[in-house]
């Protein structure tokens, strides 16, 4: 269901004097994607149905991967990929933040203090499971708090033990009730990330480095998920999440726009909050990450080489049979079904470009798609 406020809204209201903002060229680059996303700025195709012959009128989509509207198809794809390596054990939600002191660090040198951040939390996990033995992980960044601010943290989804230096799987020593001691792994993942931002190329003041010790770091790990089916359903909540869903816009006018959110210090209370275009245009460029960045990483045993080569047989000494996990609602979304007659498939017959459909089209209500590639 189509939103009825968007991101896109208050970048079209606001857009001259967006460029104004003093925003990097990547940045803007990303937010006139956004704008022009599933607008005839981007051109078009038209559909047709194999029954019923219906016509559909469509937009392209930005294929941003920061666009609001340009990742649930994608997330479905990744998800189904993902199935295929599922292994029967028990499976963690572990979550790496980093302290606010980073933030100034995190806006002007992202690239460094993210990629910092993966390593320490896979070398955290290394740590604990033994040099000698391959753990699994994959990790996800986010950026983003409800109210827009900057905070920086992974989601890593890690399975329950190891594979040992025969490539027999073993369960780690809790067998399955816990993965590690959270208040070790902070300490682990704190002196990790630090020793990893002394060794970069930063000019850091001796300051920083002390405030990042006067606090206790935070590492969450939630207990383990009731089946591999259950780990693909809460992937999809994370791997292609933006800094904000056009839903939780509630209202825009000439100069504010108002969002909902969940204060985390509150009990997660819901909440409103009103800011300027200016600032909500700040807040979601802050969440824009570097040009090729990768957010969505594997390691371990989950990594694309261990996975191609290794990971079968690992599954079939576990005797895991590889089948479908998806829901089957969120299968159907993967096929293009007429809207009108329900039964046929839709194919396309016509694209266009910025000019429009042809003539004879023009009569049809363009309908935006939902394929997107990130």
């Amino acid at each position: 269901m189509r939103s009825e406020y968007e991101v896109a809204d208050v970048l079209r209201q606001s857009w001259n004097d967006v460029v104004s903002w003093g925003l990097n060229g990547w940045q803007l680059r990303t937010l006139r994607a956004i704008k022009e996303c599933r607008t005839l700025a981007l051109g078009g195709h038209i559909d047709g149905c194999d029954s019923c012959g219906h016509i559909q009128v469509s937009y392209n989509s930005c294929r941003n991967r920061h666009c609001p509207k340009c990742q649930g198809h994608k997330r479905v794809e990744w998800i189904e990929a993902r199935e295929s390596e599922l292994l029967p054990v028990p499976y963690f939600h572990v979550v790496f933040t980093l302290p606010d002191a980073l933030n100034g660090l995190a806006i002007h040198k992202p690239k460094i203090i993210y990629d910092a951040l993966f390593k320490a939390a896979w070398e955290t996990i290394v740590a604990f499971t033994g040099q000698n033995n391959k753990a699994g992980m994959i990790s996800i960044l986010h950026t983003w708090g409800q109210n827009l601010s900057l905070h920086p943290h992974i989601h890593c989804i890690i399975p329950g033990g190891f594979v040992n230096q025969n490539e027999v799987w073993k369960l780690s020593k809790s067998k399955g009730k816990f993965l590690f001691p959270v208040k070790a792994m902070s300490k682990v993942y704190r002196a990790k990330y630090v020793a990893i931002l002394r060794a970069s190329d930063l000019v850091i003041e001796q300051e920083i480095f002390d405030a990042l010790f006067r606090k206790d770091w935070v590492v969450y790990a939630k207990r383990p998920f009731g089946s591999p089916a259950s780990v693909v359903e809460y992937l999809g909540r994370y791997t292609h999440k933006i800094a904000i869903s056009n839903h939780r816009i509630l209202a825009i006018d000439d100069q504010t726009v108002t969002i909902s959110y969940k204060d985390y210090k509150d009990e997660g209370q819901k909440k409103t909050l009103t800011l300027t275009h200016g600032e909500f245009v700040r807040r979601f460029a802050l969440h824009i990450l570097p040009k090729r960045f990768v957010r969505i990483r594997h390691y371990g045993f989950l990594s694309s080489t261990w996975k191609r080569s290794k990971l079968p047989d690992l599954q079939d000494k576990l005797n895991n049979k590889t089948r479908s996990c998806l829901p089957e609602k969120t299968k159907k979304t993967l096929h293009k079904t007429c809207p009108c007659c329900g039964t046929g498939q839709m194919f396309t017959i016509l694209t266009f470009d910025g000019r429009g459909p042809p003539d004879q089209f023009v009569k049809s209500e363009p309908h935006h798609h939902n394929s997107c590639v990130a």
